[in-house]
């Protein structure tokens, strides 16, 4: 087997077979055909120029999504070498073009036996070659000894011959790289998102410090430039800055073994972990061993310090890891020469010895730190015993609200209009907002698989308030028992009894606030509903417009303009201010009816901006919700005067 796949890489034809592959199965490569997958297109060619940046020689990386949605990559690194490659070999026998192995080749590049590269993002060297699979078209430029090269791919096959289009300077070298992503492969209705790209073009800066990110959108004339000196230590102070800290940013760096170890530590009087790993630049957002090293350092640390000092006593317990990571943001990087990953998308390292090596690091420099800092120490170690405690009352409180068992169980809320099927794929729970709405929609709904629970007003704000107080809230305290999940520690999604919940409030500020309360709640406490795809907002229609015996729903003032153009001016138009004024079977056939309504399912694409903006919206700190809402003030939609 293993000698099947050495020949995979030896001529033209099995290099064909290669992309023909790619096209065939790009969750294989890229992880699927969704949006997703077409921002990893992007970041696999990124992550070929902060290679660069890791080797040393590429302090410069500018991308540009261009009208077209084609995109451009160019940095300033070593360029890709031009010529003959001394050993692939054509069709003909003849020796392939290094440029045309690169970028046609599945398993080539310069990542393999630390020739070209100490440290990189590329684990299969599959990124460019699948790239170029499953684009419609790639233009590649290299800049190299004086002279400039291109080359052009349409669906993976060379277009001819490399050719030398002009000359450089002697010194200026480099590899631009423009695709436009096959809408063959990728058939949804789908673009970039340039929030979910500067995001992610953000963190690659704060982890290799010293490498300026610039990034233009023209379809929407927007640009985004990143440099930061101070690497991960700017980074926690970015995600820190809406939060009070309890102590400066804790660093640590060492090589141990050839694997190059950073981590930034820092609590704030958050009651949220927000705790992020990369492994050589790439953000590993399912962990791995790099981030269980880094938790299981701290909890012990922290312990050892407190038992030493007095301030655990003999019969106090240890603190737990989820004692002890209340309030931190710390950030663990590894750079490391053979990563291994648990896929080709690279969200979880896997590689033991990294947690041992990130283990004894961390280790070394916080404990260092909180013997030097006792103040500092002792406010750390404060947090934990609040936490402990706050925890201990959460459980108690936690027992009364979830169900344990069979026999345990408590009743469902009597508020709570249940379904009759019991087959979770099929069910879906309408959280809705106010009684007058909720009697509409119990009324309006499919009673078979469409269950109703109407929530009293306005839930308690779970970003100012620990586990222990939540649970003591009755509107939150319903929606747990009716979701059967449990919560926090106790959280099983096996538990679940609806496939869909579904946020439905109304289109005014207060139903905006109420379903912001809402998505605080599952984004800080059932995270998991979101990242399996369960949590939606329903879309109830603005306007009712009527013209004799024609009646039209809109759900935006663009679309009533172009409603009223097309029915004529003289319209009946109602302007719906909430759920309950409509009648069940409006509610039903706008909003309800599988065939007609319109859900948008809530994502989590970028957990690191998610985590600052709720911070930022919903914590204690007034001064950035202020600056917020001043900024943002011209471009506010739906506001009741």
């Amino acid at each position: 087997m293993a000698e099947k796949k050495n020949n995979y890489d030896v001529g033209s034809i099995q290099a064909l077979e290669g992309i023909e592959h790619v096209r065939k199965r790009p969750g294989m490569y890229v992880g699927g055909t969704d949006i997703k997958a077409l921002h990893h297109l992007v970041y696999e060619v990124v992550d070929n120029s902060i290679d660069e940046a890791l080797a040393g020689f590429c302090t410069s990386i500018n991308i540009t999504i261009h009208s077209d949605s084609s995109v451009t990559v160019e940095d300033n690194g070593r360029g890709i070498p031009v010529g003959p490659h001394p050993s692939k070999k054509d069709a003909n026998g003849k020796p392939m073009e290094t440029v045309d192995v690169v970028m046609t080749v599945i398993g080539a590049g310069g990542k393999f036996g630390g020739g070209g590269y100490k440290v990189s993002g590329g684990l299969h060297g599959v990124g460019i070659s699948a790239v170029n699979a499953l684009s419609e078209w790639m233009t590649t430029e290299i800049k190299r000894d004086g002279k400039l090269w291109k080359q052009e791919y349409k669906r993976g096959v060379p277009q001819g011959k490399i050719k030398q289009i002009g000359k450089t300077e002697k010194d200026e070298n480099g590899t631009k790289q423009t695709f436009k992503f096959d809408k063959q492969i990728f058939t949804e209705d789908i673009d970039y998102r340039f929030d979910t790209l500067v995001q992610r073009f953000r963190e690659m800066a704060f982890v290799t410090r010293g490498v300026t990110i610039k990034f233009v959108d023209e379809r929407a004339e927007r640009e985004m430039t990143f440099y930061f000196e101070g690497g991960l230590t700017s980074f926690v102070r970015y995600l820190n800055r809406n939060r009070e800290n309890l102590h400066p940013v804790v660093y640590v760096e060492k090589e141990m073994e050839g694997i190059g170890i950073e981590a930034s530590i820092q609590y704030t009087d958050a009651y949220t972990e927000s705790v992020y790993s990369f492994a050589n630049t790439i953000n590993t957002i399912d962990g791995g061993t790099h981030l269980t090293g880094l938790r299981s350092s701290l909890t012990r640390v922290i312990n050892d310090y407190a038992r030493k000092n007095g301030l655990l006593k003999d019969a106090d317990p240890n603190f737990s890891g989820d004692d002890t990571r209340e309030g931190l943001t710390a950030i663990v990087s590894v750079k490391h020469p053979n990563p291994q990953f648990e896929s080709q998308t690279k969200v979880k390292l896997m590689n033991p010895e990294v947690q041992t090596h990130v283990t004894q690091a961390v280790a070394e420099g916080f404990s260092t730190f909180l013997e030097e800092n006792p103040q500092a120490a002792r406010a750390i170690v404060a947090k934990c015993l609040t936490s402990a405690r706050a925890r201990d009352a959460a459980r108690k409180a936690r027992d009364l609200v979830i169900r344990k068992s069979a026999l345990e169980s408590l009743t469902l809320p009597g508020k709570l209009a249940d379904c009759s099927e019991r087959d979770t794929s099929k069910t879906e729970l309408y959280i809705v907002e106010g009684d007058s709405a909720g009697g509409s929609a119990k009324q309006g709904r499919d009673r078979h698989f469409q269950a109703i629970l109407p929530l009293r007003g306005k839930i308690l704000n779970t970003e100012r308030a620990r586990l222990d107080k939540i649970l003591g809230n009755n509107e939150v305290k319903a929606l747990i028992s009716a979701l059967g999940t449990g919560i926090g520690d106790n959280f099983d999604l096996e538990g679940l009894r609806y496939g869909r919940i579904i946020i439905m409030t109304d289109a005014d500020v207060d139903g905006s606030h109420i379903r912001t309360l809402l998505l605080t709640f599952f984004f800080r406490y059932m995270p998991k509903l979101i990242e399996e795809g369960h949590l939606y907002i329903a879309q109830p229609p603005l306007y009712r417009i009527a013209h004799k015996n024609t009646v039209k729903y809109v759900y935006s003032d663009k679309e009533k303009d172009k409603a009223i153009k097309e029915l004529g001016e003289k319209v009946n138009l109602q302007r719906y201010k909430g759920l309950g004024e409509m009648n069940p079977d409006q509610l039903w056939e706008t909003t309800m009816n599988p065939g007609n309504r319109t859900l948008l399912l809530v994502t989590i694409d970028d957990a690191t901006e998610a985590d600052r903006t709720f911070d930022m919206l919903m914590g204690d700190a007034v001064d950035p919700r202020k600056k917020f809402i001043q900024t943002h003030a011209k471009s506010v939609r739906n506001l009741d005067i």
